[in-house]
């Protein structure tokens, strides 16, 4: 089992603290590996199983705990039986209505340490924000990042292996298959409809799913555009499908709530404020959208921007787009007081180029670290005050 060891570093300190630990992210992630890892280093420290308590709510024999009552009933007799705290572990909480309630009871009474996993992120916000204000902590698991997918498949870091990330994205999962196209293709295709079906129609009630299935496809083929509603609803009105913008929002929310898709806001550095339009999403797994649509050459500046994307979200900063007067910079990462500029390019083909990508950081007058990142091959270069870097090298060095 591979340990995912970033993980583990953030909360293994929390490990018996008086905080229940929240591990968010979309399904088959890897949060259950997460906290078998967990159960595993408990019992290396010297707890005994009998403490420990694992339901996952995935498993339909333990559909009968999605019953408050019998869930307090069922927790409650294992501590009585085992006489000592235990450690509680829900898998997938929010297929259990009012949860919050149970876990906050076993809380309160110092009872348990406590560790749940979720796949919604409105479901966990908001109920986290009423009853559990101030007892919480939350780590959010993503798919493998490229410096994971080669401890996974236990290759050499080299352009082959990258175009494998590129092409299959990061489900843990797809590392248990034979590795061929076919097998894994029908594995994630089999992870969105999942995803979709659970956390998106079925939470939301949606009846128009043909719809909603239409809006995925749009989206998942404008990776990294400047979206908003009204750009979304033209272009189902010229495929004769009337819509609202705030359908279209609805549509958009879900999706992110589910962990599917993130929106990323953009930034003006000059009137240092958040706009509210014209936002860009990003996919939290590329490979779920090339189930969809098909790998596309045409589409690989998109795909490097979203792999740099999770990437910056993996290593903890919080990304925005950024507008500089008429100008855009891919990302602006923040984290603390330190601040990356980051521009994305596939290849500097010539000079011109070139110009175009670094020309926004003319305009930032401050001496935070300004990156090109693109797949050119030949020497990384630290001129012009911008550092260019290869974007597979810079993903391994964090």
């Amino acid at each position: 089992m591979h340990k995912r060891q970033k993980y583990m570093d953030q909360i293994v300190p929390f490990v018996n603290k008086p905080v229940i630990k929240v591990v968010a992210g979309m399904r088959r992630t890897g949060k259950s590996t997460i906290m078998q890892l967990l159960i595993d280093y408990l019992i290396k420290s010297g707890i005994k199983k009998e403490q420990i308590l694992y339901i996952n709510m995935e498993l339909f024999e333990n559909s009968y705990l999605a019953d408050i009552t019998e869930l307090y009933k069922f927790v409650h007799n294992h501590k009585n039986k085992t006489g000592k705290k235990i450690y509680l572990f829900i898998d997938e909480v929010q297929e259990i209505e009012n949860w919050e309630k149970v876990v906050n009871s076993f809380h309160t009474n110092g009872d348990a340490d406590i560790y749940i996993t979720g796949s919604n992120s409105n479901l966990l916000s908001s109920e986290l924000a009423t009853l559990l204000t101030g007892r919480y902590v939350e780590f959010f698991i993503y798919p493998l990042v490229f410096s994971e997918f080669s401890q996974f498949r236990n290759k050499e870091i080299n352009s082959e292996l990258f175009n494998e990330f590129l092409k299959y994205g990061g489900m843990p999962g797809i590392h248990h298959l034979d590795f061929k196209e076919p097998e894994i293709y029908q594995y994630l295709s089999a992870i969105r409809d999942s995803v979709v079906l659970k956390d998106v129609i079925k939470r939301n009630n949606i009846r128009n799913i043909s719809l909603l299935e239409k809006i995925i496809q749009f989206l998942f083929d404008n990776i990294g555009n400047i979206f908003s509603g009204r750009k979304i609803a033209d272009y189902f009105k010229k495929e004769k499908r009337l819509l609202s913008h705030e359908t279209v929002y609805n549509y958009l929310k879900y999706l992110e709530n589910a962990f599917i898709i993130n929106r990323v806001p953009r930034f003006d550095l000059k009137g240092k404020k958040l706009l509210e339009t014209n936002e860009k999403y990003y996919l939290t797994d590329i490979g779920l959208g090339h189930t969809l649509l098909g790998y596309k050459d045409s589409n690989i500046s998109a795909y490097l921007e979203n792999i740099v994307f999770i990437e910056l979200l993996y290593r903890g900063y919080e990304v925005k787009i950024g507008k500089f007067e008429d100008y855009e910079i891919d990302f602006i990462a923040q984290k603390q007081d330190e601040r990356l500029y980051i521009q994305v390019c596939y290849l500097i083909s010539d000079e011109k180029v070139r110009s175009r990508e670094i020309r926004p950081f003319s305009k930032i007058k401050d001496n935070y670290p300004k990156y090109l990142l693109t797949m050119d091959s030949i020497p990384e270069s630290g001129e012009g005050g911008f550092l260019r870097r290869y974007i597979p090298k810079w993903l391994i060095e964090e």
